[in-house]
Order: structure tokens, then sequence, then C-alpha cells
């Protein structure tokens, strides 16, 4: 009798069990429809939106911009759909999705349907307002002595001129743009602002890192640490460019002003040192070098350059950027690239960008056939990009001899500590700005922004100047609440360049040149996996260890 009362409990409980199996079972079923069907619906019109955005981007065009907007509008209406919100809340609340890739793609959507769950007439004015602003940033020239110029012709007087008044004449032809965006951008702003506390944050910047798996106060730290890291370095290496930019211009060294320095924002070091870098990129086909680059660590990436715009011209979207128009292999990179070196390592740097979207895999789910995160595919970028003022890369690319990279050695070496320590002051500028501005976008953000650039970049605000500098800045428009994971991705560069030369290359100290090894290890422990794993997770399973800061100091504080 004992026995048969034990074997009932545990036929009950095995149909219990059973039972509760079938259930998650359906849950799961359930699901993979809602994906199917859903993946259906996006897919096409993310295409589409994204060649309409780099048509706009190409042309200029007013009506190439309001069809990408009307098709972002569309692509947001979809995810603002109330009851497809409330079956992924409750679905996702069930614990009962226990396969762990459907449980990723859940979460993934989840949070993409959570930003928009705003009002349709709000959801609008967002879309509409910041496809203006973009168009009037992508057609906007400024003016020099009454002559409509370039970007690349204003960093071309900001790189070579002597004379402080043509400089400083250059510097302000940068910022025109300002005053043209800000009344805007600051709408904009709150119109954000609204859109986030409707779903229950208190902005737009807390809720933009909550969705990209990001906690304020996690990056807050991070970037008090890289204050601390840097403010003492950075002091003594501004100190040494000072003196020089002061016997270069002929100006006391308390007399220099922000258009003394070769970057509008000064987020770029000056080439200063006893050699000119751009002196060995000028008889190059900088497009052609960086492809033969990238063929050679197995990563080519001629068809990306073949459906690509790198050269400038009236109406083109003056900047850089990568963009994937379909997840299945459609990379494009648009430049306004000429032979020097910065433009080598923003062609390096984008077509890092690509390499991240074109050897995806295509077998993992489309939801997730993207980087781990937006800082992931940037460390590739900045991985990459750091060559161009690599001693060892120029050899080998540039064939020169080793007595020609012994002597180049310790000034790129300058050059690259400079840049890294420039570039971490210049995000802390804006990572504290940003936050600000959408804590409360009413206040004096002119001064805001002076007082920032003063203390963690060392510059001299203009004296009497009031005009809004920060809108000039196109990243507060297409890219909001991103600029940190630029510094975010130089720390996880740093621990792949680590992770590559010790143990895929094991030498090291290598330039990656001729190493198919480097593209193959990069392929399948960072590109492939996509978005199946959470950030830190992927980091942890390509170099052993989560997102660690000591390898970028080392490599460029130290």
């Amino acid at each position: 009798m004992k026995r048969l009362a034990i074997l009932l409990i545990i036929l009950a409980a095995a149909i219990l069990i059973s039972g509760c199996r079938n259930k998650t079972n359906e849950k799961e079923k359930q699901l993979n429809t809602f994906i199917t069907n859903h993946v259906a619906k996006i897919q096409p019109l993310m295409k589409e939106m994204n060649l309409a955005s780099w048509a706009a981007s190409n042309s200029g065009k007013e009506a190439d911009y309001e069809k990408a907007a009307g098709l972002q509008l569309q692509i947001r209406k979809i995810y603002s759909d109330a009851n497809e919100f409330g079956y992924l809340k409750q679905t996702r609340d069930s614990g009962e999705i226990k396969d762990e890739l459907l449980a990723r793609q859940l979460e993934r959507l989840y949070y993409a349907y959570l930003e928009n769950q705003i009002d349709p007439v709000l959801m609008k004015k967002i879309v509409d307002l910041g496809s203006k602003i973009e168009q009037n940033f992508s057609t906007f020239r400024g003016s020099i002595a009454g002559k409509k110029v370039s970007d690349n012709e204003i960093r071309d007087v900001l790189k070579a001129s002597t004379d402080s008044a043509q400089r400083q004449n250059a510097w302000q032809a940068s910022k025109e743009v300002g005053p043209v965006v800000a009344a805007d951008l600051i709408t904009l702003v709150k119109l954000r602002n609204q859109a986030a506390r409707k779903v229950g944050f208190d902005n737009y910047h807390t809720m933009s890192l909550a969705l990209s798996e990001q906690d304020v106060k996690d990056v807050d730290k991070i970037f008090s640490q890289l204050d601390a890291l840097t403010a003492e370095p950075f002091e003594k290496v501004k100190g040494e460019l000072d003196s020089q930019l002061a016997s270069m211009y002929g100006v006391a060294v308390s007399d220099l002003m922000p258009w003394h320095y070769h970057d509008p924002f000064f987020q770029e070091s000056p080439l200063v040192y006893q050699i000119d870098l751009d002196v060995y990129y000028e008889s190059k086909n900088v497009k052609d070098l960086v492809a033969k680059f990238y063929a050679g660590i197995g990563l080519p990436v001629d068809a990306v350059i073949a459906k690509s715009d790198l050269y400038e011209r009236p109406g083109k979207n003056p900047h850089a950027f990568c963009s994937d128009m379909d997840k299945q292999g459609d990379v494009r990179v648009l430049c306004n690239v000429r032979d020097n070196e910065q433009w080598t390592e923003t062609l390096l740097h984008e077509l890092g960008h690509s390499t991240y979207a074109k050897y995806n895999n295509p077998k993992v789910p489309y939801l997730l056939r993207e980087p781990a995160h937006t800082f992931t595919t940037e460390a590739i970028a900045m991985l990459m990009g750091r060559l161009s003022r690599d001693a060892q890369w120029m050899k080998d690319m540039l064939n020169l001899s080793d007595q020609e990279k012994q002597r180049i050695d310790d000034t790129c070496k300058k050059y690259a500590q400079l840049k890294q320590l420039i570039f971490a002051r210049w995000v802390l500028v804006m990572y504290n700005f940003e936050k600000q501005l959408y804590a409360n976008p009413d206040q004096d953000l002119n001064t805001l922004w002076w007082d920032m650039v003063e203390k963690y970049q060392l510059l001299r605000r203009p004296a009497n100047r009031n005009s809004p500098d920060w809108a000039a800045k196109i990243h507060f428009t297409i890219a909001p609440c991103y600029y940190h994971n630029y510094a975010l991705g130089e720390l996880l560069a740093s621990q792949l360049h680590n992770h590559i030369v010790t143990k895929v290359l094991k030498n090291g100290n290598a330039s990656y040149v001729n190493h198919k090894e480097v593209g193959n290890y990069l392929r399948q422990n960072v590109f492939e996996p996509g978005a199946i794993y959470e950030w830190n997770t992927m980091i942890e399973r390509a170099t052993g260890e989560k997102l660690n800061p000591q390898y970028f100091v080392e490599q460029f504080v130290k």
C-alpha cells in the first residue's frame, strides 16, 4: 500500500512536470510565432528606411529626408502597438521562456517596444524634428571671409595656418551651424524627455542607457575613474603641446585659444611633433591602402567599398559613418576622404564597423544579428583606426625601411598617447554635458558648455562669447546619449589588442598586417555571435574576462 502511494505521488509529479513543460513549450511556440511575424513586417521596412537615409545623406535633398523620416515613423508605429507590448511584457514577466535564444530575442524586443509606448503625435514630432535638424547639418556650410567652406577646408586652415586671426575665423565658421539648429535641438531634447517620462524614466538620458543594458550609476563610476586616471597625465602632455603650439603661432602660452588647436572641438591631437605623419600618406591612395590591409587580415572589404561613397561634394553629409542596410551583407560607408593621416584613420575606423556587420553569422536570428552593444562595434573601429599612427603598421603597409620606422617610432607613440588622452577628456565633456542637458534643458547651456570645456579640456573660453557652440556637434541630434560608448569602445579596443598580441599572435607587438588569424579571431569570437550574449558576457567569452580598463591605462596612460 505504501509503495502504491509513493508510485501515485511520483506519477502525479510527473504529470505536473509534464503539464508545466507543455505549458512552457506552448509559451515558447507562441513567442516563436510572434517573432517570425514581427520580423516579416520589420525586416523589409528597416532595409527601405536605411536605403532612404543613405540616399538623403548623399543628396542632402529635403524629399529624401522626408522619405527616410516617414519610414522611420512607420517602423516606430509598429513598436508602439500597446497590445503587442502587453503580450511581450506578460511573456517576459512569466519567466516561462527557458530557451536562451528565445529569451534573448524577447529581451531585445521588450526594450524596443518599451521605448515607443508613447503618443503617436509626440512620436511624429520627434521623428520629423530630428530629420529636419539632421538635414540642416548635412547641407549647412560655414563661411570664411564671405566664402562657403566645407569641413575639410576648415580643418585645412586649422591644421596649417600660423595666422591667429585666420584660425579664429575658421574656428568660428565651424560653429556657425550651432545657432541654426540650437532652438530646434532644445525642443527635441524636451520632446525626448517627455517620451521617456511616459514610459517611467526621469529623462531620456537615463532611458537611453537603460534600454541599451547600461546603468547610469555604473557609467558614472567608469567616467569618474577615467577622469581621475587621465587628469594629471593630460595636464602634462597638454602643457608640452601648448608650448609647441605657442611657438608655432608666435603667441604666449597664456594667449592660446580654442582655435589654436587643429580640431574645432579639440577632440583630435594636433600633428605638432617633429614628424608630420601626413607626409607618409599624401602620395598614397588611402582607399586602396586600407582595402589592402583588410584583405590581408582575412576581412576583405571590396564589396563594402563598391557600394560606399567616399569623397566629398556639395550637399553631401560632411562627416563619416557606416550603415548596415539589411543585415544580409549590404554594408556601406560614407566618408569625405583625402590622402592624409586623419582620413586614413577615419577610413580604417569606418571599415572596422563594416567588418562587424559584413561578417555576421546569417544563422543567428535576425533580431540578434547585430553587435552585442553599440560600443563593441566602436571598439573594433577604434582598434583598426589606431593603426594609422602605429610605426610598425606604417612600415609594413607603406614599405618603410627599418631605419625610417625607428625614426618615427617615438613620435608615433607620442601621437598615440596624446590622441587617447585628448579624446578621453573630450568624451568627459560630452558625457557630462549631455547628462545635464537632459536633466535640465532650460539652464544656461552656453555657459555650461564652456564650464565643461574648461574643466576637462583645459581650454580658455573666448571672451564675451555667448553662442550655442555645443549645438554644432552633430551627435546631439543623430546619436543622442551615445558618446560615452566611444570611451567604452577605447577601453575594449585595448583589451582586444592585448588578447590578440598575447594569445592570438603571441608576439607581443604586432601591426596585424597579413595576419589572417586576426580576422579569424574577430569573426569567430566577436562578429558572428552578434547579440546572442549580453555585452559583458561576449567580452568575457572573447578575452577571458569582463571589460577591464587596466589595458587602456597600461597602453596609453602610464
